[in-house]
């Protein structure tokens, strides 16, 4: 469903396509992030990470009352500390959508879905 938005000027519809390659390319510049996963990894295939062209099935948008909520699933790499990755990846998402899209965000929440272990 995508987002309204009301101005003086007329109607702004942003789709959820979107939105959801905003928070993917975010997403991706994040330190410890190897990439993105699709929500639906058993039916697309685990060992497949998204493309650029592909976040959106690695991203899952809600609107609520109290704002847009996104969930995001990726997968880590080895070593890095999770907890820290995460809380940077949701003030980054966070911080992007707000400022680029003009949009509240009430929660970001991000699904580790695995570990990448470099040979």
């Amino acid at each position: 469903m995508p987002v309204n938005k009301k101005t003086s000027l007329g109607q702004i519809k942003i789709s959820d396509n979107a939105i959801a390659t905003l928070a993917g390319t975010t997403v991706n510049e994040c330190y410890g992030v190897v990439g993105m996963i699709s929500k639906n990894y058993l039916v697309d295939g685990y060992s497949a990470l998204l493309k650029k062209e592909n976040y959106a099935k690695g991203v899952v948008i809600k609107n609520e009352r109290s704002g847009i909520k996104i969930d995001v699933y990726v997968v880590i790499g080895y070593g890095v500390k999770i907890s820290e990755v995460v809380i940077e990846l949701q003030k980054r998402v966070k911080y992007a959508l707000e400022n680029t899209l003009n949009m509240d965000v009430s929660s970001v929440n991000v699904h580790v879905e695995g570990i990448l272990v470099n040979e």
